[in-house]
């Protein structure tokens, strides 16, 4: 049996019908940027989310991109987050001239530690950006009493979070901006890249306004020097038209990550994610521990069964870091991470077939 590790032609047979009609509404209007299009997906997403303001924009990074220059964090700064993540939330920082200063994971969630945040604070700390990784939101409620009690900024990275919750509020709702992302891959993805901005400062709002699109609000006129980072029509489109399914696609992720569960839970060589009391999972990626990960992997891919690692190399052993000073060892359990997590397929259209056949070919391996 063939399990691929995402499938999206199952996704887009549900919304072909509405999908290819939007886009050649757009094609016939030769509409392509900005427009009535943007316009609807932003107030959409500001409803389903439950913010004042979103924008959408051109990619997740873009948004991170985004944020950090509305927030005037430039040259010398630091920002605090993860080292287990995708490459974007510390590029984007050291992309704005910043520097990216880490605090290891909670091995059970893989969530940066808020209770080590402190630590690293220094009269460099402009702001924290926590990563609600996988789709679980970051402990917010104490985050969020760090940042005032230092005056820090919090931009919360929720690429992989679109509906999730923490304490009943929406990811992205929380810090002064959230960033999302439409990259295919997503719980809700576009048909190439795009991302998206929420805020409740109004005031905010308008200056992201103004450097999506080269830092100008009336054409040809610059206040300050902003991006191309604009979504196109098409996009955001194809976003609106996915959105109203978002919450059944979410709920086929938690049953299939229910049923792993079910199927994993007499393997003590398998160690399953977990969904914190306070928080609504959307497993974005369902990662599971193993000790002989990259075998397993292999042996997967044998099977053709789909699987992936994220992350193999932690950011702060990445080349392009090595002028923050960190070595290994400095974050043992993200390193740890690194070497033993693999996500498997997970997506709403999944057959329980599907599910049994990868649990099954698992177990089977990791019991040998």
């Amino acid at each position: 049996m063939k399990v691929p590790l995402l499938d999206l032609k199952p996704q887009y047979a549900q919304i072909k019908d509405k999908v290819i009609p939007e886009i050649m509404e757009i094609i016939e209007n030769q509409g392509f940027i900005l427009g009535p299009k943007v316009d609807r997906l932003e107030k959409e997403m500001a409803d389903y989310i439950g913010t004042k303001h979103t924008l959408g924009c051109s990619s997740g990074t873009d948004a991170l991109l985004l944020a950090l220059m509305a927030l005037d964090i430039g040259r010398g700064d630091e920002v605090i987050t993860t080292p287990y993540t995708f490459f974007a939330t510390a590029g984007s920082i050291a992309r704005v001239g910043a520097v990216a200063r880490f605090v290891d994971i909670d091995p059970a969630t893989f969530l940066m530690r808020v209770d080590q945040i402190e630590k690293v604070i220094t009269p460099k700390t402009k702001a924290i950006m926590p990563v609600h990784l996988f789709g679980q939101c970051v402990d917010m409620e104490p985050l969020l009493a760090i940042a005032k009690k230092h005056n820090l900024r919090v931009i919360e990275d929720a690429a992989q979070a679109i509906g999730s919750k923490y304490k009943g509020k929406d990811a992205g709702t929380y810090g002064d901006i959230g960033c999302f992302s439409f990259f295919p891959s997503k719980n809700l993805g576009c048909f190439g890249d795009g991302g998206l901005v929420s805020t409740n400062d109004s005031q905010l709002h308008e200056r992201l306004k103004g450097l999506r699109v080269h830092g100008g609000q009336v054409q040809y006129h610059h206040q300050e020097v902003g991006l191309n980072a604009r979504i196109d029509a098409l996009q955001a489109a194809v976003v609106s038209v996915k959105l109203p399914h978002l919450a059944a696609w979410t709920e086929g992720r938690r049953r299939n990550a229910a049923l792993y569960n079910e199927l994993f839970k007499n393997n003590p060589e398998v160690v399953t994610p977990i969904e914190k009391p306070d928080c609504f999972h959307i497993y974005n990626q369902y990662v599971i521990r193993v000790k002989n990960r990259d075998a397993l992997k292999a042996h997967l891919g044998e099977k053709e069964i789909g699987c992936s690692v994220y992350y193999p190399l932690s950011l702060h052993q990445q080349k392009c870091f090595a002028s923050l000073g960190y070595k290994q060892g400095d974050f043992p359990e993200s390193e740890k991470a690194a070497d033993t997590t693999l996500a498997l397929p997970v997506y709403p259209e999944l057959s329980r077939e599907q599910v049994e056949f990868v649990a099954a070919t698992i177990n089977a391996f990791t019991k040998k």
